[in-house]
């Protein structure tokens, strides 16, 4: 006869609390890092760099080949694209949003902003005669910390300290990257006069910084058309009369011949799609992860470097690559917030919540959560 009574099964000692936790953290940052949102914004970024090495490559060869140095001509091109482009698409629209309300009103402001701009463009690439490529690169790093100063007073945005330790990883594979150029041999021409080289790297990179916070408040709060639209007015206008001060004999002793217009032809592509492309990245994500994102661009120059210039190959550029991108996918994982929108304690901005997966945060409803790459203000 069988017994009513059925032998207990042993219980199965359960997990520690803070193992079962720290699995829980772990699912939650991979989570964060593999989302379609970082995902779509790593394949954005990377398109921008592509974009930064074909002016890179072409201006060098145009310099390096047919000794033809006009930073200003070739940028000169794409404001007239943008000019009769997106001034264009301004003119035809009606009230608030049409161009002759918009330089009515703001006009003041889209001069200071194309002034910036235009003097980032022109100081980074005279840099190059002056100095070695080293110095651009260390220097030019110099315009992330300036960004976050300026994201930080002007848009009011508020970093967590993964923040800051994803910056500090990006900045140590640029480090590995400079390494790489010395082996590659790309250090063979020290330029002219370094000093005066690394201060327009300097100049060069603060004013960038000051485009690019400028460019993010518009394209969030206004529009990437009047933001694209200005700037070709303006930047074409102060282009132009910088391009017939400074490098008028420059451009009349160019000897024109098709490879040296196709040249000029592929910067102005590939200028005019970093400016079509770089207001869809900010909008998605910030200034500062655009600017994170695009220092894999020089891994991108050198690939070409191989085949025009006789570069040697080096690691360093592979392990480079992947510090970087560790670092900006430790930015993107956790998203910046307002000032606005955070707790009177936090409002000093730097804490430790980005790197606190409290359990209690999954169970935030959905409507709530903050998007990484997206500050709270974009959350609807």
């Amino acid at each position: 006869m069988e017994s009513g009574f059925q032998p207990l099964e042993p219980e199965l000692p359960r997990a520690p609390e803070s193992r079962r936790r720290n699995c829980e953290a772990l699912a939650r940052v991979r989570a964060a890092v593999c989302s379609w949102h970082v995902l779509k914004t790593i394949a954005l970024g990377q398109m921008v760099s592509l974009f930064i090495c074909g002016t890179a490559v072409t201006s060098q060869y145009l310099a390096g080949e047919y000794k033809v140095n006009t930073p200003m001509l070739q940028s000169f091109i794409n404001y007239c694209l943008l000019f009769i482009i997106y001034t264009t698409v301004l003119a035809l629209r009606k009230g608030e949003d049409s161009f002759l309300h918009i330089l009515r009103k703001k006009w003041w402001k889209y001069i200071f902003l194309a002034l910036a701009d235009v003097e980032a463009n022109y100081a980074i690439v005279k840099a190059y005669q002056y100095t070695s490529i080293t110095s651009v690169q260390l220097l030019d790093c110099v315009g992330i910390p300036v960004l976050m100063a300026l994201s930080w007073f002007i848009l009011r945005s508020r970093y967590r300290v993964i923040h800051f330790v994803a910056v500090a990883v990006c900045l140590s594979g640029v480090g590995a990257m400079v390494g790489a150029d010395v082996l590659a041999g790309r250090e063979e021409n020290n330029g002219s006069n370094m000093l005066v080289g690394d201060i327009l790297v300097l100049v060069g990179a603060c004013l960038y910084a000051i485009s690019n916070v400028c460019e993010e408040y518009i394209v969030k709060n206004l529009s990437r058309e009047e933001f694209l639209g200005m700037l070709g007015v303006f930047g074409t206008f102060i282009s132009g009369l910088q391009l017939m001060i400074v490098e008028y004999n420059d451009v009349a002793s160019i000897h024109w011949d098709w490879k040296i217009a196709l040249l000029f032809v592929a910067f102005a592509l590939c200028m005019f799609g970093l400016y079509n492309l770089m207001p869809i990245v900010i909008k998605v994500t910030s200034a500062t992860s655009v600017n994170l994102g695009i220092l894999t661009a020089d891994l991108y120059s050198f690939l070409f470097g191989l085949f025009l210039f006789d570069y040697k190959f080096s690691g360093l550029y592979i392990l480079s690559f992947i510090v970087i991108m560790v670092g900006f996918l430790l930015y993107c994982s956790t998203p910046t917030h307002s000032a606005d929108d955070l707790p009177q304690s936090d409002h000093a901005g730097i804490t430790n919540t980005g790197l606190k997966l409290e359990e209690n945060d999954l169970e935030v409803p959905v409507a709530l959560r903050y998007i990484p790459g997206e500050s709270a203000t974009d959350v609807k």
